[in-house]
């Protein structure tokens, strides 16, 4: 059993970014090509689409973990939320990927110039060059060459910037860049949510079926709200019983 006298989670932050975008079809078929993408939650307003990709939820079952795409005539925003245990410049990474992820499956709904994507790449591999501290000295070296690589990707993709179909190519070639990155910075994380919930079963194994949040923060150096995240993921997946 947890610690009655767990703590709830701290509100996540909320930012966003908004790229312009001319609507080729209808608000329709934008709904039409959203509705085709089974993780995301479809609403039709008046002037604009809204999708909506939730990735965890707190424990009273409230959106935690978010994503919100907004699709208009002419522009597509996108406001995500930022857990307190997450870096942000590494969460704006993972939305630009999923904003890349939505685009390509539009497919000729949108025309968006192809300097925007460029730009808002670039700016992200900037931030995410920031990002990265003395401390992740192994990354240098895989940073070095996937840098390499974005920026002869970036060469061929200005040549084909007045052609539409390479255009799409590039954009998925760019995305997989992106996907690279995303999982070099996954591995220099110190411990997985699968060995913190390990961790987090043997306690409870160990101290009758209870655990204070507080020490075990402590012991394993985790933050507080990512051992409460966990906590909720085992009682989601049903590995222990929900809180009292």
């Amino acid at each position: 059993m947890a610690d009655p006298q767990k703590k709830v989670l701290e509100a996540p932050r909320v930012d966003g970014f908004k790229v312009f975008a001319k609507l080729n079809g209808t608000l329709k078929d934008v709904e039409a090509n959203l509705r085709t993408i089974s993780f995301v939650e479809v609403l039709r307003e008046k002037d604009q689409v809204s999708a909506t990709y939730v990735e965890s939820r707190d424990i009273e079952k409230n959106p935690y973990t978010f994503a919100l795409f907004k699709f208009g005539a002419e522009s597509i925003e996108v406001l995500y939320s930022i857990p307190p245990n997450v870096a942000p410049k590494k969460r704006k990474l993972d939305m630009v990927r999923y904003f890349l992820n939505m685009l390509t499956a539009m497919g000729k709904a949108y025309a968006v110039e192809p300097t925007a994507i460029y730009q808002l790449l670039d700016a992200s591999l900037k931030e995410l060059n920031d990002f990265v501290s003395m401390d992740y000295n192994r990354l240098y070296t895989n940073y070095d060459n996937l840098k390499k690589d974005y920026e002869d990707v970036s060469r061929r993709y200005t040549r084909l910037q007045k052609e539409s179909e390479g255009l799409k190519q590039q954009n998925y070639e760019l995305k997989t860049k992106s996907d690279e990155l995303a999982v070099r910075l996954k591995q220099l994380e110190t411990m997985s949510d699968e060995t913190i919930k390990e961790k987090l079963q043997d306690w409870l194994s160990e101290h009758g079926g209870e655990v204070n949040v507080g020490e075990f923060s402590k012991v394993y150096k985790i933050p507080e709200s990512k051992v409460e995240e966990m906590l909720n993921a085992l009682v989601k997946e049903g590995y222990i019983q929900g809180l009292q």
